[in-house]
C-alpha cells in the first residue's frame, strides 16, 4: 500500500522526530510518504524538515512562514491537496508512535467510501473510554517504554472492527476532496474534526476502527498541552487553546444547531439542521451572547442599539460568519422561539440546546409552550444536506 501521512506541527519538533522514527521502523512493506507542515515554528522544525528532505526522498514538507499560525484546520488540507501524492492519506499527529502491523490493518479495511481509524493506546491523562486503551508507557519520548507497548500489541490484537472515527484516520483523498476538506470556520483548530466527520457520514462514507492496528498517543502535544508552546504543563490546557475551543464551539453551534454529538465508540450522531429564529423580550447583552449562536436570526429590539453594536464588534473577530445580518433583521424563519428575559432559566436554555432533536421527533406544525418558551413551527424543512460540501 502507498499512503501519505499528514502531520502539521508547531513547536513540537521533539515529537515529530520521535514519530518519524516509529513510522520508518514499523511501516513494514508499505510505501509511506511523510508530509509535514511547519506552522511558523521557532524550535528548529524547518531546519529539521530541510535536513530530512535531503535524506529521505519520501519526506515532504511545507512551511508557513508566519509570524501568525495557520493551524492544522488549514494545514491538513494544504498537505492533503498540495503536497501528498498518494490516493490514500492519513491524518496523523506528531505525538503518535506507529505500532507494528498498524498499516497492514488499514490496508485490509480501506477502500473508497470507507475511513479507517487506528486504535489509540494512551497514558491516563484523560478519562478512559471504550474506544481506546489506557496503558501508561510514558508521557514524553525520552521516557517512552517502547518494548512494553510492542509486547502489549503483540498479545492484544483483536479481529473486531467498530464504527468510530478519530485520529489517526486513513482515507481516500477523493472522499476528502468531494466534500471540500476541513471547514476554515474552525481555524486554527478545535471542532474541525467533528465537523468533517459529520459531513463524511452525511455523504455516505462508512467508518471502521480496527482493533489490531494501534498507535501510542502522547495526547495534546500539538498545541493544547504543548509545553514548548504556551502550555504550563501536560495536565493543563493552554489559555490559547481554551479560548479557541470556545470560539470553535460557538461556531459549530451556529453551523449545525447543536453541540458535538457521538455514541460511546465515537460514531457521529447528527440531528437535522432547521431554520430557527429567536425573539427575545427584555433582552440584555448577556442573553444576546448566550442565545445568538443557537439561532439563524435573533431579534432583541428592546436592547440599546449601542449594546447590540458592541456585541457585533466583539464577536465578529471570532467567526467568519457575518454576525450583523443575524441580529434584528426580521428574516422569515421556519421555527420561531419567543423568549422572555425575565423568566428565561436554565431549563429553557436546555430546551433550546436540544431543539434540533425535539424537532426531529415532531410531526405537527403549530404553536407549543415548553417551559417558559413559546415555539411556533411554521415548517419542518431540513437543511442538513446543505452542510455537507463546502
Amino acid at each position: 500500500m502507498k499512503i501519505s501521512l499528514i502531520q502539521p506541527g508547531r513547536n513540537n519538533l521533539k515529537y515529530l522526530r520521535w514519530s518519524y522514527d516509529s513510522i520508518r521502523k514499523n511501516q513494514g512493506e508499505h510505501e509511506v510518504e511523510i508530509c509535514v507542515a511547519d506552522d511558523a515554528s521557532t524550535d528548529g522544525t524547518w531546519d529539521w524538515c530541510l535536513e530530512m528532505m535531503d535524506k529521505d526522498p519520501l519526506f515532504k514538507a511545507h512551511r508557513n512562514e508566519g509570524p501568525d499560525r495557520l493551524g492544522h484546520t488549514i494545514l491538513y488540507d494544504t498537505l492533503t491537496n498540495e503536497v501528498a501524492t498518494n490516493d490514500i492519506a492519513m491524518i496523523y499527529h506528531a505525538d503518535m508512535y506507529l505500532c507494528p502491523g498498524a498499516l497492514d490493518a488499514i490496508e485490509r479495511e480501506i477502500k473508497e467510501g470507507v475511513i479507517v481509524s487506528l486504535t489509540r493506546i494512551e497514558p491516563p491523562l484523560h478519562p478512559d473510554g471504550p474506544e481506546k486503551v489506557l496503558l501508561n508507557c510514558g508521557v514524553e519520548p525520552e521516557e517512552f517504554k517502547e518494548q512494553v507497548v510492542i509486547d502489549w500489541v503483540a498479545k492484544n490484537k483483536d479481529s473486531k472492527v467498530t464504527e468510530g472515527i478519530f485520529a489517526p484516520w486513513a482515507f481516500y483523498r477523493k472522499d476528502f476532496q468531494e466534500i471540500g476538506g476541513h471547514d476554515p470556520l474552525y481555524a486554527p483548530q478545535s471542532k474541525e474534526d467533528s465537523d468533517i466527520f459529520n459531513r463524511f457520514q452525511l455523504n455516505g462514507v462508512k467508518f471502521k476502527q480496527v482493533w489490531d492496528g494501534f498507535v501510542y498517543h502522547m495526547t495534546c502535544r500539538g498545541s493544547r498541552r504543548n509545553t514548548v508552546d504556551k502550555a504550563v504543563d501536560i495536565h493543563t490546557d493552554s489559555p490559547e487553546w481554551l479560548a479557541q475551543n470556545m470560539r470553535s464551539t460557538r461556531n459549530f453551534i451556529r453551523k449545525w444547531g447543536h453541540f458535538v454529538m457521538h455514541d460511546k465508540l465515537m460514531k457521529p450522531i447528527v440531528p437535522n439542521k432547521y431554520n430557527i429564529g429567536i425573539w427575545v423580550h427584555n433582552a440584555n447583552y448577556s442573553l444576546l451572547n448566550t442565545l445568538e449562536p443557537w439561532a439563524d436570526y435573533i431579534n432583541v429590539l428592546e436592547m440599546d442599539d449601542k449594546e447590540v453594536e458592541k456585541y457585533i464588534e466583539t464577536e465578529q473577530p471570532n467567526t467568519i460568519i457575518p454576525i450583523g445580518p443575524r441580529i434584528n433583521t426580521f428574516q422569515k424563519v421556519d421555527v420561531f422561539v419567543k423568549v422572555d428575559g425575565k423568566t428565561f432559566d436554565q431549563g429553557d436554555f436546555g430546551i433550546i440546546q436540544q431543539l434540533s432533536q425535539i424537532l426531529d421527533q415532531t410531526e405537527d406544525l403549530g404553536e407549543y409552550q415548553i417551559g417558559n418558551l413559546f415555539i411556533n413551527i411554521f415548517k419542518l424543512q431540513k437543511y442538513t444536506e446543505d452542510l455537507i460540501k463546502l
